[in-house]
């Protein structure tokens, strides 16, 4: 069953910022990317290294790594990250940033 979390407050994370959060065992990446806030897991499906140190732009962020890039919005990465990251639906409710997680996850 779903459910949604919070994981930060509206105007918490910068434009072009971010936040990693804890959820159960998971690492996720919450960016503001032009004032709209995506989830991502904070691992690249290439080798496991963290994604929240690579370079940010437009909708993409770079592997620091190997140099994969995934979409924020889609989860897909490129060569060699041929398996999409896990995403997270994000949702604003009475000024707190939440994300829907399964309790799966």
């Amino acid at each position: 069953m779903a459910e949604y979390v919070t994981v930060a407050q509206v105007g918490e994370i910068a434009e072009g910022g971010r936040k990693v959060i804890a959820v159960g065992e998971t690492y996720v990446l919450v960016v503001n990317i032009g004032g709209e806030y995506f989830a991502i897991e904070d691992v690249c499906t290439h080798d496991g290294n963290e994604l929240s140190d690579g370079l940010i732009e437009d909708h993409t962020i770079e592997c620091s790594r190997h140099g994969a890039i995934f979409d924020f919005r889609t989860g897909r990465g490129t060569f060699p990250a041929v398996v999409p990251v896990a995403t997270y639906p994000v949702r604003i409710a009475d000024g707190d940033v939440q994300i829907e997680v399964d309790d799966e996850r």
